[in-house]
């Protein structure tokens, strides 16, 4: 059987003076890992071509990175919010309605669960510094494939089904998050001081978004490969 295509978002990169684009090799990895073709997509907002790609892939990964522009949610920016990339965000935008209006499986990662609330008519926090009450370090001093809290997922939701259990410890590299849920989305995991940490949408055939970055813990931990195989299975069936 072939292997389903599934698209892989980039970032911008500069590196010894030469402009490029860059993904982490812990997603491609696990793509294939898990019976996907990964294509690494390139950076662009123009209309036609990512019509085109969104024709041709049978899956997408919206990877981590920059911090989401707070124009997409009817926002100005605050303290506290970091660098944006209007590009990015334009691309991943035309995307997630794209692959969302021919029902193609999405998996939405760190960066990646934020811009999908956004586009599909959520908002974010900003800044949890200076926008959360919560108490927990949600962006850890520690190797990325180190777990550093714990998130209790929603029983009889996707995400349960696919990780098999009613808490995970998760990494954590973040300082923005979900704050009003986009309409027809559910929250499926929380970390425990109230974070949404995961969400799924249960009218797409495969639309899950979460807060910490399963690529750099598949390896280490089943539990979190399972999401790599969710989006691959998914992609397979629908195609």
């Amino acid at each position: 059987m072939m292997r389903p295509l599934i698209g892989v978002t980039v970032n911008d990169d500069i590196r010894n003076g030469m402009s490029g684009e860059f993904v982490g090799k812990d997603y491609t990895d696990g793509v294939y890992t898990a019976g996907g073709l990964p294509l690494v997509l390139p950076l662009t907002d123009d209309k036609e071509t990512i019509v085109e790609l969104a024709m041709h892939l049978d899956g997408l990964i919206l990877t981590g990175g920059p911090d989401i522009d707070p124009q997409l949610f009817h926002e100005e920016p605050r303290l506290g919010l970091g660098e944006v990339t209007p590009l990015r965000d334009a691309m991943e935008a035309m995307l997630i309605v794209r692959m969302a209006a021919l029902d193609k499986p999405i998996l939405a990662i760190c960066r990646g669960i934020q811009i999908l609330n956004a586009v599909m008519g959520g908002t974010l926090y900003q800044d949890l510094l200076r926008e959360w009450s919560g108490r927990l370090q949600h962006t850890q001093k520690a190797p990325r494939d180190h777990t550093a809290h714990h998130v209790t997922i929603v029983e009889g939701t996707r995400l349960h089904a696919l990780m098999g259990a009613v808490e995970v410890p998760v990494n954590t590299f973040h300082h923005q998050a979900v704050s009003a849920l986009a309409p027809g989305f559910i929250i499926s995991g929380r970390s425990h001081d109230g974070l949404v940490e995961a969400i799924e949408h249960p009218g797409y055939h495969f639309m899950v978004g979460v807060q910490w970055h399963p690529e750099n813990l598949w390896r280490k931990y089943e539990e979190h490969a399972r999401l790599f195989t969710g989006v691959v299975d998914a992609a397979r069936a629908r195609a």
